[in-house]
């Protein structure tokens, strides 16, 4: 007996599935104006307009059935943190649409644009022997299978650290970077709405990618913080970790249970809500093993991050 649509005999899961049917149309109208899923996705996620659990069955439906992007996966060679080369070549490739989906240790799902450094900032690394699967599209009527390839091995070499040729045929010369179609910027739901009203950013976690959050991590962090405070007095970054609010960032060391791997959850609190991205980015690297770049400070200095 046929199964497949057991799962919408209820009320609660048909409307789930209504909605989700209606996200992806609307995404459809997007790519269609050749925006990059990644730049789409993400703006929902953190307007909280699109669930986790959505993003793969979105790409699935759309980026390999819908509009027969080719695609390959890739087990990351070695860690990189620098993306710089990447955005900057990739930028140029306006006869290509480029997606990349990373499967970080986590076991989270994260969509990037290569040709966005604000896409990247939310990968904060790319960790050796993860998973990716890198897809692209020629942006011309016709299909161009052996262009779509070679970009394809382009971007693993160059997430490998190779120097890579370039083929021409990734430009279109009748586009202008800068003309191809925008990501709309995220509107965080903390965003000042007039009258002031404090306002509070989503949760945002933090992996910890040192081999144990020690005492040089609570000190990295309670550096960047102050930064963040001396700059923004007007708001205040409240720290969860395993839902509990953490009043005292010591207690992330005294704990000891804090290790490689775990997620530690932030949010920011305010009016004039700024510097969150930021803020996530030096948080991520105080939480790594390059935490000692923030420590480097005279005593009753401030760091100038902000």
């Amino acid at each position: 007996m046929e199964t497949t649509f057991f799962s919408l005999a209820t009320k609660s899961n048909f409307n789930k599935s209504l909605r989700h049917f209606f996200k992806v149309n609307e995404v459809v109208e997007d790519l269609e104006r050749k925006r990059n899923l990644a730049d789409v996705i993400n703006v929902q996620l953190d307007a909280n307009e699109v669930l986790n659990d959505q993003v793969l069955p979105i790409v699935g439906a759309l980026i390999r059935d819908k509009f027969s992007y080719s695609y390959d996966s890739f087990n990351v060679p070695e860690t990189i943190t620098q993306f710089g080369k990447i955005v900057e070549e990739t930028f140029k490739w306006t006869a290509l649409d480029i997606l990349i989906v990373y499967y970080n240790p986590n076991g989270e799902i994260i969509l990037v644009n290569p040709k966005s450094q604000d896409s990247w900032d939310r990968v904060r690394e790319l960790s050796r022997d993860q998973l990716i699967v890198v897809y692209a599209k020629h942006l011309k009527p016709e299909k161009n299978l052996k262009l779509e390839q070679e970009a394809i091995s382009a971007i693993e070499e160059m997430i490998s650290g190779k120097d890579v040729f370039i083929n021409k045929e990734f430009i279109d010369q009748t586009v202008a970077p800068q003309a191809q179609a925008a990501p709309k910027k995220a509107v965080s739901p903390a965003a000042p709405t007039g009258g002031g009203k404090r306002k509070m950013t989503p949760k945002y976690a933090v992996t910890v990618t040192n081999e144990l959050f020690h005492n040089g991590n609570v000190e990295a962090w309670k550096k960047i913080i102050e930064s963040f405070n001396d700059k923004h007095p007007d708001l205040q970054v409240v720290i969860f970790f395993e839902g509990e609010v953490i009043n005292d960032i010591n207690a992330l060391f005294k704990w000891g249970k804090v290790k490689h791997g775990d997620p530690i959850m932030f949010q920011v609190v305010g009016e004039n809500i700024r510097s969150v991205s930021k803020l996530q980015k030096y948080l991520f690297e105080g939480a790594s093993p390059r935490f000692e770049q923030f420590l480097k400070v005279d005593v009753g200095r401030i760091l100038n991050l902000f």
